[in-house]
């Protein structure tokens, strides 16, 4: 029987309506049953409707029995009614079964349900930005020819094999120079995290997990290292980073460096993390704004193997 796949906006609206359509047509040509909200291509003002609007979508996406809730796109909107959610009809719905997923913003709500009912949530592909990618590019090869761009096989590959209960875990290698000298095994911690702007404009909030001995990943995109550095300062001054055991650093894309930085770059900023905490900072998570990412279970109990620069993230039973 084909899951069944509820596509809703709780963020930003929907420009991009072509890559929209790509993304259910994609998404039924896998063998998905694809069930698109009423007000998925809403719009009001940069939202994908007004606050209200967004918080009955969501509501509606946790009433719909479908086995994944994946969200349109991210964007920004979901920290505006984070205080309107109905966290104890999300928790109900993941204890059926439901598989909650979405990137950028969505790190807002993924958070907010960990911090209110301990509920895991996946961080993985948006609609658009996962499976909508695409549409005709021009490649020449002697002569001009049309070729369609087809979303990243490992996403997908992960994805699938979240919707079919297979998923255990994710391996991967850390950048170069960034080998650990004693290898370690990190157990029983709780992964949690996301995009590091939306992260931490939770902090201080009620929606923000009060996690300890777990395992904190992090992405971004657009922002220079230097407003990556100063937002790991403010969760390293508020305590949040000493408390952890492992901090994984994801993609960082899309920031121009200047002149005026002189050799400071993200580099630098792992660098001086890494002076900060006492704990490893494992680089090269294959999770962000980026065409081929894993799907990661937010709020899940798992273990961390480092050894050289191979790093495994596992999830499954043994966890």
């Amino acid at each position: 029987m084909a899951k069944r796949i509820y596509i809703y906006s709780p963020s930003g609206a929907v420009r991009d309506r072509a890559a929209f359509r790509r993304g259910v047509a994609r998404l039924r040509k896998l063998g998905y049953d694809v069930e698109i909200d009423s007000a998925a291509l809403s719009s009001y003002l940069r939202f994908a409707g007004d606050d209200e609007t967004r918080l009955a979508a969501i509501h509606r996406a946790a009433a719909s029995g479908a086995d994944v809730a994946l969200t349109s796109r991210g964007g920004y909107g979901l920290t505006r009614i984070l205080d309107g959610i109905r966290y104890k009809d999300v928790a109900k719905a993941v204890e059926r079964g439901m598989l909650f997923v979405g990137i950028s913003d969505f790190t807002a709500f993924q958070n907010a349900v960990l911090a209110k009912t301990g509920a895991i949530t996946w961080a993985g592909p948006a609609l658009c930005e996962g499976f909508g990618v695409g549409g005709e590019k021009a490649a020449l090869t002697g002569t001009v020819r049309l070729e369609k761009e087809l979303p990243d096989d490992i996403m997908e590959a992960c994805f699938a094999d979240l919707t079919s209960g297979r998923g255990e875990g994710a391996g991967w290698r850390q950048n170069r120079n960034d080998a650990l000298i004693v290898p370690q095994h990190l157990k029983n911690a709780v992964l949690w995290g996301g995009n590091l702007s939306v992260l931490t404009s939770l902090l201080g909030t009620p929606y923000f997990p009060k996690v300890r001995g777990g395992i904190l990943f992090l992405e971004d995109v657009a922002e220079h290292p230097y407003r990556i550095e100063r937002m790991l300062t403010q969760l390293l001054h508020a305590g949040v980073l000493r408390n952890q055991k492992a901090i994984i650093l994801g993609q960082f894309t899309a920031f121009h460096l200047v002149p005026h930085d002189r050799g400071y770059n993200l580099a630098t900023v792992v660098n001086w993390l890494r002076q900060q905490v006492k704990v490893p900072v494992v680089t090269n998570l294959p999770y962000g704004h980026v065409p081929t990412k894993v799907v990661l279970p937010v709020g899940a109990k798992t273990e961390l193997v480092l050894e050289g620069r191979d790093a495994v993230l596992f999830w499954g039973t043994g966890s």
